[in-house]
């Protein structure tokens, strides 16, 4: 005699798809992360707009990196989003939490990766004037750089990395839509 088991796992599956279509992942800086621990009179997410966007009338180049960050890493995120709909269709709601958060992580270092290498308008000297006054030596460095005659670039002042709070303050969150 031969026993056959079926296992009617449609219930999970139904919530587990419900859940990862209820689910979006953002990365930037959430409010929960931008406020700074210098004096900045502004907070770090604000500042991520400006650098992004740029500012015109305060003379601030754009410098987009979120945007193109998260371009640069479509593939792998899109292959842990997969991941996400695979353990859905397979009734695994820990899969799907994890695959937005593995999607999460990769965005998050995506933007934090294109913070560090740009490429990305040089400072201008008034900029780097002011960081070598607060004692940074990469701005030193590019200053006496430029005036050696070489040509501006990000070698030893980085755009987007003055005290690294901003880059640290990147992140990404998993929440409901």
């Amino acid at each position: 005699m031969t026993v056959k088991m079926t296992v009617d796992k449609l219930g999970a599956v139904i919530k587990s798809i419900a859940d990862l279509a209820a689910k979006e992942v953002l990365v930037g800086v959430p409010e929960a992360r931008g406020e700074r621990r210098d004096d900045e009179p502004i907070n770090n997410a604000a500042i991520g707009y400006i650098m992004e966007t740029g500012s015109p009338v305060n003379n601030i180049p754009a410098r987009p990196h979120l945007v193109p960050g998260i371009k640069d890493a479509q593939a792998p995120i899109a292959d842990a989003l997969g991941g996400g709909v695979s353990a859905a269709l397979s009734g695994q709601a820990p899969g799907v939490t994890k695959a937005l958060n593995k999607a999460g992580i990769i965005g998050q270092n995506a933007v934090r990766a294109k913070i560090t290498e740009g490429p990305f308008v040089p400072l201008a000297e008034a900029t780097l004037r002011a960081r070598a006054r607060r004692g940074r030596s990469g701005a030193a460095k590019e200053l006496a750089s430029r005036a050696a005659g070489n040509a501006p670039d990000n070698s030893n002042a980085k755009p987007l990395i003055d005290t690294g709070q901003y880059r640290q303050a990147i992140t990404y969150v998993v929440r409901d839509k």
